[in-house]
């Protein structure tokens, strides 16, 4: 049997840490071993420090016993208390007390892990985006090439938000300096994969490629699906960005005046509070609707406002269940009459591009979507899905018109429309997990050359959170 090749793996986000971000570097860790190679995983602590490090041990049992973890000593710095400190380090530039540990500590264990395991390829798994510093200084020093995988699309995130337009252009010379080292780009949207080339141009030559979040269907069928109750529930499975959307829309004309945001970007759509707002409009005008109704959200709690009579009243038909593990999470997702998906709103004709983790599962369960999003790669991928009901992010009279059609087909117990299955084959992990190997076969020699022009392209069809991050700034 032909040796496996070790590939030194470095993941911030892992098991026994929950959500998103890990899952996507967890089972690409479990079936690369299928394609030749051995990752050899730099990680942190494992401990849950925030909302975005939930603790879910379950996953653990999905990593292959023959994979090496290595993990960063903690404790993880916390966020400076003091205000005045950390917007004076984002005003001047300055290495948050995280960026500084990370860095240094992944560094050093990168350094033993590849003297141990003689890896032949860095892989980087972003965010947090101090990871390609890591990936550039052992790639540099050890003469090994690295591959960057941004999860999140950094300084050209739509949704991100800097002090001022200086900052914005260095941020972005920063990310272009970088991964100009990088033997191959991974976007996870090929949206983000044509924005990554409109503003790098000179990335021509480079090898970029997008390979998508997905589902592992597996996951799907293994699941512990709750006791049905007999009620049209609305499921979000995963986390909201409330706060700090509420935080955008207060400083909004500060932020774009500036110069460090986007125009007309509304993050706090990717929250709870339209589709409150239209449920509380639906139930006026059908009473009746309230006695079969439950709404459940499986993640972390959105903030209420007990001042909003609107909200009140329909947080009375809400269940929180807060972070889940994963199979019981999913279980929720397979019995929902209705899947809730939210995203920030854009101008019209200007397309996102990001695509939530949760979509690709929640396409995959063949369940109903209620998909408030903009123009992009998701809306697409759900039309083209053929179970969603869409409408704008912001868009309540439209939001409602999808919440009445959903109930009464699930009143009348009519059939539930079929997802294209052979357009969802695309998102499997396993296929994905092949088209990171055959990038990794390439970046040492032994795949397609980098000018392929179907290389730039990307997309289900060839192949395929968590975190935003909104800076408090002003």
């Amino acid at each position: 049997m032909k040796p496996m090749i070790p590939a030194l793996f470095l993941s911030y986000y892992f098991p026994p840490t929950g959500g998103a971000p890990a899952q996507r570097s967890m089972k690409f860790v479990r079936y690369l071993p299928e394609s030749g190679y051995l990752p050899v995983v730099i990680t942190g602590p494992g401990t849950s420090h925030n909302q975005w490090t939930p603790r879910d041990p379950s996953l653990a049992r999905e990593i292959p016993g023959t994979v090496p973890i290595l993990r960063v000593q903690g404790p993880v710095p916390g966020v400076r208390k003091n205000k005045i400190l950390r917007r004076s380090e984002r005003w001047l530039g300055l290495s948050s007390p995280f960026s500084q540990w990370w860095i240094s500590s992944a560094a050093r264990l990168g350094e033993r892990a590849l003297e141990s395991h003689n890896a032949k390829l860095i892989y980087a798994s972003m965010s947090p985006f101090e990871s390609a510093d890591v990936a550039v200084f052992l790639s540099r020093k050890h003469g090994i090439p690295w591959v960057a995988d941004l999860r999140d699309p950094w300084a050209i995130d739509e949704i991100q938000v800097f002090p001022t337009l200086l900052h914005k252009k260095l941020a972005l010379r920063k990310m272009h300096s970088l991964l100009s080292s990088a033997s191959a780009i991974v976007m996870n949207t090929p949206e983000a994969t044509a924005c990554l080339r409109r503003n790098f141009p000179d990335f021509h030559n480079q090898r970029v490629v997008t390979i998508t979040n997905g589902f592992d269907q597996e996951d799907l069928d293994l699941c512990k699906a709750p006791r049905v109750n007999g009620k049209f529930t609305i499921v979000h499975a995963g986390s909201f960005l409330t706060d700090s959307g509420l935080l955008h829309r207060r400083r909004r004309r500060a932020y774009e005046g500036l110069g460090g945001a986007m125009p007309g970007v509304d993050i706090a759509t990717r929250s709870h509070l339209v589709l409150f707002e239209a449920i509380h409009r639906w139930c006026q005008a059908k009473p009746d609707v309230r006695n079969h109704l439950e709404i459940v959200f499986a993640g972390n709690v959105p903030r209420s406002d007990a001042s909003c009579p609107e909200e009140q009243d329909v947080l009375s038909l809400t269940r929180f269940e807060g972070y889940l593990p994963r199979e019981e999470s999913l279980g929720i997702v397979r019995t929902a009459s209705l899947l809730f998906l939210a995203m920030h709103n854009l101008p019209p004709g200007q397309r996102s591009t990001t695509a939530p983790s949760k979509m690709y599962e929640y396409m995959a369960s063949g369940r109903p979507i209620l998909a408030a999003v903009p123009d992009g790669d998701a809306r697409d991928f759900l039309t083209r899905c053929g179970t969603a009901l869409l409408c704008r992010p912001d868009d309540r009279d439209a939001m409602i018109q999808c919440l009445d059609r959903a109930y009464e087909r699930w009143k009348s117990n009519l059939p539930l429309p079929m997802p294209d299955q052979h357009f969802l084959s695309s998102f499997e992990r396993k296929t994905l997990t092949e088209s990171l190997a055959r990038e990794f076969d390439a970046v040492l020699g032994a795949g397609p050359t980098a000018s392929s022009p179907e290389l730039s392209k990307g997309g289900p069809h060839l192949r395929h959170g968590s975190r935003p991050e909104i800076q408090d700034v002003v």
